[in-house]
C-alpha cells in the first residue's frame, strides 16, 4: 500500500468538554471550528518541523499504527528534541494549535456549514436552516440571516477571476448558492461589493448537494439525479450517462431509488445522498450510492467505468492528485484512489470520522490546496501529503508500476526532482516485467516509445547470447544455474547435501516458479518462467510431486517439451525485438548520418533539432559531451542496434537480412561473415560486403563460386561469372584497379558477357579510364579492344585520333590473321565504313598500313585515297584492280553529292580525268561510255539542269596511245558524246575547293 497522507490530530476537545464539532473552516493559518452548541473557536496552526518519516511505510497502513497516530497522548504530538541527533536546547512541547478566540453566542443552533468570502471579507455560515454574513475579523454580523435564505439546505461559494465584457478589465466575482428546497438562490460580489440583486433558479424537486463546476455552471444533486444550472442563464440540464458506455447507458442509473427497497422494517425510506466533487483538468465525479459518473464543467459523461465501491461513501473529495472517499463513522476510513486507474492506493484508519473539509477552490494551482483536514465529533485531523518523488518510490518498490506511470503522469514536473527521467525508468522496469510474462509486443512498445526510448543494451540483455552477443544476461544466468545444479547433483549423490544447505543455496527471495522448474530447462526458458506463479499453499505439494516423478518425468521428455516451448518463446520475442530495434534504428537517423557516419547539423532542420532534443534527455550522461564524443556514442549504439538486428533477421526471418545490407549500415563485419557462412547464405554477405564498401572481399567470394567448372553444391546460384558482372558494373571508376582485376576470369570465361562491364549504359562504364581498358582488353584479346573501340568511338562520339588510329591497326591485323569467310567479309566491311565515316585517323598512316598487293584491301585503299582527295587513284582501283564498276558509279555519284560549290560553265576538261590503263599487261576494260553512261542519276531533271549550260568541245577521253597496248585499245577512242545517249548531253566539269573530278 501507497502511504500517500498521513493524519495528524491538530484539534482535540477536552474529555470534560461536551460540544460535537460539526464542521470547520481551514483558511491560511487559521481554523475555524463550528459546534453543535452554537459557539465558534478561532484556532491558530503552529507550524511544527515535521517529524521523521517511519523507517516501514507499510506501518502507517496497519490500523494499529493510524489508531496510535490518531490518537495520541499529550506528549506524542511533538517530537523528543533530544532524540535528533541535530538537537537544539530543550524546549517546551509547542502544541500543534493554539485556541485564539471563541464565540459563544455565534449562533442559536448547531453550525452545520462554514464558507469565505476572502475579498469581502466575510465568513458564510449556515445555522437554524438561515444562512448568515459575519465580518471574518470581527465576526460582527452583517446579515443574520441572509433575507430569503429561511429553510435553507446548504450552500455553495466561489470566486473566479473574469474579465468584464464591456471594458476586458480583469476582476475578481464570487457567487454564493443558496439551496432552499427546490429554489435556487444566488448572490454575487463584483470585487468585495455585494450585488443587491438575487437571482432565482426553481428546479424539480430538493436541492440535496451543490458543487460548482466553474465560474458560472453548478452542479445540483437530486433525489433523482443531477443537473447543470447555468446562474447567467437560468438554463437546466439534465446529467445523462453516456450511450452504451461504462456508467450505465442510461438515467436509470441516477434515478430514484424506491424507499421501499431501500426502507427497514417500515421505519421509514432512506436515500442515499447525492454526492459531487471537482477533479482536475474540469472534470467532475458524481456518487450516489455505490454508483459514480464521470462529467466535464459542461455536464457531459466521459468515458470511464465506475468507481469500484463496495459500501456507498459518506463524503467524496479531490486532493491533487488523488481521489478520496469517506466511508460511513461506523468504519471510520479513508480510501485513496487514483482517478486514472481508479485503484485503491492507500486506506487510513480515523475513527469516527464524519466529514472532509477541503481549502476554499479560489486557489490557481491544482496542487497548492494538496492538504486537507478530516474532522469527527471529537478530532479534527489535518492530512499532510508525503513526498511525491517517495510515494512513486514506494509504489515502485511494491511492485504498482502501473499505478507509478498513472500518478507520474499526473504530476507536474515542478512537484518532482526529475520526472522526466523517473517516469522513463518506471516504464522500462514495466517493460521488462511484461516482458517476463511473455507479452513481447507490448514491451518492445513501451521500450520503443519516445519517451522512453529505452538503451539497446537494455533491451538485448533479456535476450541469450544468440541474439544480443556480449550484452546478453540470459547466459550468464544459466551458467549459473548449471553450476550450481552441477554442485546439487555432485552433493546430493555424495550424500551430504542435506535440505538446510539446499535452501541456503536458493536466492534470498526465491519464486515459486523457480522451486518447481526443472534443472534441464534451458536459460531463457528459465527467464521467462521466473514470472510464472503458482499457489503458495499447493507450491510445497507440487515441488514434491515433481520430486518424487523425476525418472517418470525424463522417460516422458518433458524438458523437450518445455525446450520446444522456449524455442517458440524465444522465436515470439525476437520477432516483436526486430520492431524495437527498427524504431531505434529510425530515430538515430535523425540525428546521424548513416552514410557518412557523422553528426547531422543541428540549427537547420527543426525536426533534427528535436531530435537531438530527445535524444539528451534519454541520455543525461551525453548533455555535456561535445560533438565528438556524442558522435563516437552514437555511432557505437548504432553498431549494436545493427548488428543486433542483423542476429535476429538470422533467427527469425533470414530472407530480410539483405535488405539491411542495401542500405548504410552499421554491422560488424566479423559477427556478419561469421553467421553467414555458418548458415550458407553467400548471396547476403556479398550484399553486405558491397554495402560496406568491402569489395575485394566480395569479389573474391564471387570467384570462388563463378570461376569453378562446377557449381558449387554450398551455393549453386553464384556459379559462372553473371553475379560478378553485375557487381562489377555497380562500382565506380574509381575502383578501376579492382574491376580489371577481377573482369579478366569474367572475360576468359564469357567474353561476350565480361564485356557488358564496359560495354553498358551506365555512368560507371563510360567514365572508366578508356586508354588503361583499351589496353587491358588487349592484352587479352584483339576481338574485345576493337569492340571495346567501335562502342567508344561509336556509341560515345570519342574523337581522341589515338583510338581511330588505333581501330584501325586492329582491323588491319586482325583481317590479316583471319582466314577469310562470312566472318571476315563483316569484319572488312566494318574496317571499310569505318575508314569512309572517321574523319579523325590518320590517312597517311592508314595507307601505310593497308596492304597494297592484296586485292581484299583494294576498296580500303580506294576509300584512303579518297579521304586524301586522290579520287583518280581511288577510281583506278575500282575499275581496274577491282573491275567492280558499281561502286566506281557509287563512288561518282558519292563525290558528286558532297561537292559544296555549283557547277561552273568554264570547268576543267575532262581530259585532266582521264584514265588509262595501269600496265600494258593489263586487260583492257570496257567502253569508256559503261563509265561514263550512268554518271548523272537516270532523272530528266540532271538533264534539264544541264542541257543549256555551253561546253567545251571535249578532246578525247585518251589523247595519247600507251605503249605496247593491244591492238582494240590502240584504236582511236570516240569522243564521249558518241558514248552517251542521244537525248543526254554531256555533263559539265565541277570544281571541288581542293581538286577537280569527273561526276
Amino acid at each position: 500500500m501507497l502511504s500517500a497522507f498521513t493524519a495528524r490530530p491538530i484539534i482535540e476537545l477536552k474529555p470534560r468538554d461536551k460540544s460535537r464539532i460539526e464542521c470547520i473552516l481551514a483558511y491560511g493559518d487559521r481554523v475555524l471550528v463550528g459546534l453543535n452548541t452554537g459557539s465558534l473557536r478561532v484556532y491558530r496552526v503552529n507550524d511544527l518541523s515535521p517529524s521523521p518519516s517511519p523507517a516501514n511505510p507499510s506501518d502507517s497502513q496497519s490500523p494499529e499504527a493510524s489508531q496510535s497516530s490518531v490518537n495520541p497522548d499529550p506528549s506524542s504530538s511533538t517530537q523528543d528534541p533530544s532524540s535528533q541527533p541535530d538537537s537544539q536546547p530543550v524546549v517546551p512541547q509547542q502544541k500543534p494549535t493554539d485556541l485564539l478566540r471563541e464565540i459563544e453566542r455565534f449562533s442559536p443552533r448547531a453550525i452545520e456549514q462554514l464558507a469565505i468570502i476572502k475579498e469581502a471579507n466575510t465568513l458564510v455560515s449556515l445555522s437554524n436552516y438561515c444562512v448568515s454574513l459575519h465580518d471574518l475579523h470581527t465576526f460582527e454580523p452583517i446579515a443574520s440571516p441572509l433575507p430569503r435564505t429561511k429553510n435553507a439546505s446548504g450552500f455553495a461559494v466561489t470566486s473566479n477571476i473574469v474579465k468584464d465584457p464591456a471594458t476586458g478589465i480583469p476582476e475578481i466575482i464570487s457567487r454564493l448558492a443558496v439551496s432552499v428546497k427546490r429554489r435556487l438562490l444566488l448572490w454575487s460580489w463584483h470585487e468585495s461589493e455585494l450585488e443587491e440583486e438575487v437571482k432565482e433558479v426553481v428546479l424539480t424537486e430538493s436541492i440535496r448537494s451543490m458543487t460548482w463546476a466553474c465560474a458560472t455552471r453548478l452542479v445540483c444533486g437530486m433525489n433523482s439525479g443531477f443537473v447543470v444550472v447555468d446562474v447567467e442563464t437560468g438554463t437546466v440540464e439534465d446529467i445523462l450517462g453516456p450511450p452504451g458506455g461504462a456508467a450505465g447507458g442510461n438515467q436509470g442509473r441516477w434515478g430514484a431509488v424506491s424507499a421501499g427497497g431501500m426502507g427497514y422494517m417500515g421505519l421509514g425510506g432512506y436515500m442515499p445522498k447525492p454526492l459531487c466533487t471537482k477533479l482536475a483538468d474540469g472534470q467532475l465525479l458524481l456518487a450516489k450510492d455505490v454508483n459514480t459518473l464521470f462529467i466535464d464543467d459542461t455536464g457531459k459523461a466521459l468515458e470511464k467505468r465506475q468507481i469500484p465501491w463496495q459500501a456507498a461513501p459518506d463524503g467524496i473529495g479531490y486532493s491533487y492528485p488523488y481521489i478520496l472517499a469517506l466511508q460511513p463513522p461506523a468504519k471510520g476510513c479513508l480510501e485513496v484512489r487514483n482517478p486514472d486507474t481508479l485503484s485503491l492506493l492507500q486506506t487510513l484508519s480515523l475513527p469516527g470520522a464524519a466529514a472532509l473539509h477541503f481549502p476554499p477552490p479560489t486557489v490557481s494551482l491544482a496542487h497548492a490546496g494538496k492538504g486537507f483536514h478530516v474532522l469527527s465529533d471529537r478530532v479534527v485531523w489535518k492530512m499532510d501529503a508525503t513526498d511525491y518523488d517517495s510515494q512513486v518510490e514506494e509504489l515502485v518498490r511494491g511492485g504498482k508500476l502501473d499505478e507509478a506511470i498513472s500518478v507520474l503522469t499526473m504530476l507536474e514536473d515542478a512537484l518532482l526532482k526529475n520526472k522526466t527521467e523517473t517516469l522513463r525508468e518506471v516504464k522500462m522496469q514495466k517493460a521488462e516485467v511484461l516482458f517476463r510474462q511473455k507479452k513481447y509486443r507490448e514491451s518492445m512498445d513501451l521500450f520503443n516509445e519516445d519517451e522512453v526510448n529505452a538503451p539497446p543494451e537494455r533491451v538485448l540483455r533479456l535476450f541469450p547470447k544468440s541474439i544480443a552477443g556480449e550484452l546478453s544476461g540470459v547466459e550468464e544466468e544459466k551458467q549459473g544455474q548449471s553450476q550450481q545444479s552441477d554442485s546439487e547433483q555432485e552433493g546430493s549423490s555424495n550424500g551430504t547435501a542435506t535440505a538446510d544447505q539446499q535452501q541456503q543455496e536458493r536466492p534470498k527471495t526465491p519464486d515459486v516458479a523457480e522451486v518447481s522448474s526443472t534443472p534441464k530447462t534451458g536459460g531463457f526458458a528459465r527467464y521467462l518462467m521466473r514470472t510464472r506463479t503458482l499457489n503458495p499453499e499447493t507450491a510445497s505439494i507440487a515441488s514434491s510431486k515433481k520430486g518424487s516423478d523425476d525418472d517418470a518425468t525424463s522417460i516422458k521428455g518433458k524438458p523437450i517439451d518445455e525446450q520446444a516451448q522456449s524455442e517458440k518463446d524465444l522465436m515470439s520475442a525476437v520477432l516483436e525485438l526486430n520492431s524495437y530495434l527498427a524504431g531505434a534504428r529510425a530515430r538515430l537517423q535523425r540525428v546521424l548520418d548513416p552514410v557518412t557516419g557523422k553528426l547531422k547539423p543541428r540549427g537547420t532542420n527543426t525536426q533534427t533539432d528535436e531530435a537531438f532534443k530527445a535524444l539528451l534527455l534519454s541520455n543525461p550522461h551525453l548533455q555535456g559531451a561535445d560533438d565528438a564524443q556524442l558522435e563516437a556514442h552514437l555511432q557505437h549504439t548504432f553498431r549494436v542496434i545493427d548488428t543486433s538486428l542483423f542476429r535476429a533477421y538470422m533467427f527469425s526471418r533470414p530472407t530480410l537480412a539483405s535488405s539491411l545490407f542495401r542500405i548504410p549500415n552499421f554491422c560488424d563485419p566479423a559477427v556478419v561473415n561469421e553467421r553467414l557462412i555458418e548458415q550458407n547464405r553467400f548471396h547476403e554477405l556479398v550484399d553486405f560486403f558491397y554495402g560496406k564498401k568491402l569489395h575485394r572481399e566480395a569479389l573474391n567470394l564471387l570467384k570462388r563460386f563463378g570461376a569453378c567448372e562446377e557449381p558449387d553444391p554450398l551455393c549453386p546460384t553464384l556459379h559462372g561469372p553473371q553475379r560478378t558482372v553485375l557487381y562489377l558494373q555497380g562500382l565506380p571508376a574509381s575502383m578501376v584497379d579492382v574491376i580489371l582485376e577481377f573482369s579478366e576470369w569474367t572475360l576468359r570465361k564469357d567474353p561476350d558477357l565480361g564485356m557488358e562491364v564496359f560495354l553498358a549504359d551506365s555512368e560507371n562504364a563510360e567514365t572508366l579510364p578508356r586508354e588503361r581498358v583499351m589496353r587491358f582488353l588487349g592484352g587479352i584479346d584483339i576481338g574485345l579492344e576493337v569492340r571495346y573501340l567501335e562502342h567508344v568511338i561509336g556509341e560515345l562520339g570519342d574523337a581522341n585520333p589515338e583510338f581511330h588510329n588505333r581501330l584501325v591497326e586492329l582491323f588491319i591485323k586482325q583481317l590479316s590473321t583471319m582466314e577469310k569467310g562470312e566472318k571476315w567479309e563483316g569484319t572488312m566491311e566494318r574496317l571499310v565504313r569505318f575508314l569512309r565515316e572517321s574523319k579523325q585517323y590518320s590517312l597517311g598512316r592508314a595507307r601505310g598500313l593497308i596492304p597494297k598487293d592484296d586485292p581484299a584491301f583494294y576498296e580500303a585503299q580506294a576509300v584512303v585515297l579518297s579521304n586524301m582527295g586522290q579520287h583518280r587513284q581511288a577510281l583506278m582501283i575500282y575499275v581496274f584492280k577491282m573491275k567492280n564498276y558499281g561502286k566506281a558509279e557509287e563512288y561518282c555519284n558519292r563525290i558528286h553529292k558532297t561537292l559544296e560549290s555549283p557547277p561552273q560553265p568554264s570547268g576543267m576538261p575532262i581530259s585532266n580525268h582521264s584514265i588509262s590503263s595501269p600496265s600494258p599487261s593489263a586487260p583492257s576494260s570496257p567502253p569508256a561510255s559503261t563509265l561514263n553512261q550512268p554518271i548523272s542519276p537516270s532523272s530528266e531533271n540532271r538533264r534539264r539542269e544541264t542541257h543549256n549550260l555551253p561546253h567545251p568541245p571535249l578532246p578525247l577521253p585518251f589523247p595519247s596511245r600507251p605503249r605496247s597496248l593491244p591492238p582494240f585499245v590502240s584504236s582511236p577512242v570516240p569522243p564521249l558524246q558518241t558514248w552517251l545517249p542521244p537525248a543526254r548531253n554531256p555533263l559539265p566539269l565541277l570544281s571541288h575547293p581542293r581538286h577537280t573530278t569527273c561526276v
